[in-house]
Parts: structure tokens; sequence; C-alpha cells
């Protein structure tokens, strides 16, 4: 499982739930990106007041860690999220370190935060520009950055990791942590995908050692799931919580199971989409057609399925079919192991289940 990731975590969940605010207004689905944009903006000013909890916050992205799949050529998977999550943490009073591979990098994902944060300040600030030059300057300067994670981490309370879902790469890099960071502070994991337990067992910590998913855009999505192992102390959770609170999100805990809670349930929703058709008892048409004006979704299974990328929900299903292979919940699917197979991905590759111009 951990060899064969497509791409960033937490894209097909997010990709779902990031129409939610607006499943009544249909019009929405096909907005032109400045909308988007627009919209986003709007609602991170929403969270900028709350109180800290957590003082000190290392990011580790690292997003652009070469995977050798096999005899393939080495996977990058770059990611916003990492950028994102730094933004929503020093807008809220934290201070944070963003740690990446390279200074290149990082100065790019620095501009990325201050033209974002220059955008939101322009609308929540519109009467007051002194005030909004201000904000974007305080949430700017609680944002440092570092290419050595080793040198930061005994300074923070908390260490965030968002990097290619890898297992062997993840278990690395905290295992190389774990001799730096300090006694209290707690490490935490934004996979979508793989057991925290497995994660937490390269570390000394596993009493410190949690899931903290976030959903993108961060600073949007207002969902924050706190995953806990047989391992994890009640402290430590309701630290995570408290601190999910801080950042303006709303908390959910759940235990170290396949999927946690959301992606638990979406996944299995459309691998079931996916074996109504191929049954031949619906054609995809009907069928996205019947969920989203029968049950009141944004977009239907195949829709959704095409939008996030076909890759992503077989590196999923397989996952989960390797942990546990009776489960009928996490079988396999013919059609999407052949679209795969043909690089027939969805939107992104032109074709999916869909056909796109």
């Amino acid at each position: 499982m951990d060899e064969k990731n497509p791409g960033p975590s937490g894209d097909l969940i997010s990709s779902w739930l990031s129409y939610q605010p607006y499943m009544f207004g249909q019009y929405f689905l096909g907005a032109p990106q400045p909308v988007v944009e627009k919209l986003r903006c709007l609602s991170f000013p929403s969270v900028i007041e709350k109180k800290p909890v957590l003082e000190g916050i290392a990011v580790i992205p690292l997003v652009r860690v070469k995977v050798v799949l096999h005899n393939n050529p080495p996977l990058l998977s770059p990611s916003h999220q990492p950028q994102r999550f730094s933004k929503v943490a020093a807008a809220t009073g934290h201070t944070v370190m963003l740690v990446d591979q390279t200074e290149d990098i990082l100065a790019k994902s620095r501009k990325g935060i201050e033209e974002s944060l220059r955008k939101v300040a322009k609308k929540k600030f519109a009467e007051n520009p002194k005030a909004g030059d201000e904000f974007v300057e305080k949430t700017l300067n609680s944002i440092s950055t570092s290419t050595d994670a080793a040198s930061v981490v005994h300074s923070t309370d908390l260490v965030v990791e968002a990097i290619v879902e890898n297992l062997k790469v993840k278990n690395e890099l905290f295992k190389r942590l774990d001799k730096f960071a300090s006694e209290h502070t707690i490490f935490a994991s934004n996979t979508s995908s793989l057991h925290i337990t497995d994660i937490a067992n390269a570390t000394t910590r596993q009493d410190r050692f949690a899931g903290l998913h976030f959903f993108n855009p961060v600073p949007m999505m207002k969902l924050v799931e706190v995953i806990k192992t047989p391992m994890t102390s009640q402290k430590t959770v309701e630290s995570l919580i408290d601190f999910s609170k801080a950042l303006g999100k709303h908390p959910v805990s759940c235990k170290d199971t396949p999927g946690f809670i959301v992606n638990r349930l979406l996944v299995p929703y459309l691998m079931e989409a996916i074996r109504l058709h191929e049954r031949g008892d619906a054609s995809k048409e009907d069928i996205d057609t019947a969920m989203k004006l029968g049950a009141g979704y944004p977009m239907g299974p195949f829709e959704l399925l095409d939008y996030v990328g076909l890759d992503t929900t077989k590196f999923i299903i397989d996952g989960w079919h390797e942990m546990d292979a009776k489960n009928p919940l996490f079988q396999p699917s013919p059609s999407l192991n052949k679209l795969v197979a043909e690089n027939k991905l969805g939107k992104k590759t032109g074709e999916g289940y869909y056909k796109y111009k």
C-alpha cells in the first residue's frame, strides 16, 4: 500500500466536502476559479480571532519527497495543504515553523501564503487597508522556515506531518525527529489512508502520537479528524481537540480504523456506485442524477471519481483490500482497475468514467 501513492493525501473527500456549503446552490458547480477563490477568502477571516493553544508548531511538508515506484520514474507529490495549515495556524496566534527540503521551495510557499493573506486582508479590511497590512505582517511574522527539521522540533509543542503517503518514508522521518524532539512534543500525521499505529511505531512516544486529518482547502473546511491509537493518551487527544478548536475548526474523534470516519463512509459509497454500474443495474449518468436530485449531493459518484482522480480511489481501496481482503466493502473494481491501467484517470487526463474536452 505504501509504495503506490498516486498523489497527496486527503484529495478524495476534500474535493467532495468542499462543495457542501453550496449543496443547495447547484449553480456553484462549474463556477469559474475566481469565484472559488473569492469564497475561500471570505471564509478564512472567521477563524483569525481564536486564541492560541500550543506555542510552537512544526509543519513538516516535505511534499516533494521522491518515491521510487518499482521501475517507474520517481513520483513527485506536491501539495498546498502545509501552506494552508500554516496560514490558518499563524492567523490564529500560533507560532509556526514550516519545514521543507530546499530554500527555494520554502520561498515559494511563503510567497503563496503572503498572496493568500493579502486576498483575505483586502476583503476583511476593505475599509481599513492599514489594518489589513498589519494583519498580513503580523501573520507572516509568526511563520518561520527551515530546511532542517531536526533543529527546530526541540522547541515545538506539536509536529504536524503532511508528506507523501508512503509508510516507509513517514517512519524514517518520525524516527529521526523522535531523537531531537522534546519529551512533551506531540507528533501528528495528516495521513488519510495509512494506519496511525503503524506510523507511531517508528517512535518512542506512542502515547503522544495521533492522527490530525485536515481537509482541503484548510482555511475553508471546518472538519478535523483526531485519530487515536490504542496507545494515544487521553491528554494528547484533548490537546489536539483544543488545538483544532483554537484554529476555528470542528474536531471529531475516531479510533485508528481504515479511512477514519469520512473516507470510511465515502469510499465504499463510491465503490458501490461503480459495482451498481458494473452489474448493469443503472447507467452512470442515471446514478449521478439520482444522487444529486434524490440525496441532494453536489456531485454524483462518477463525477466525483473523475474529479479527484481514479488513481486516488484505486490507491485507497487497494490499500484497504490489502489490510482486510475478506471485507466486501474493500473489494477492488474491474472497471476502475482497467481505466487506471489505461491512464484514463478522470478530468486530469481528459477521460475517466466520462470524457472531457
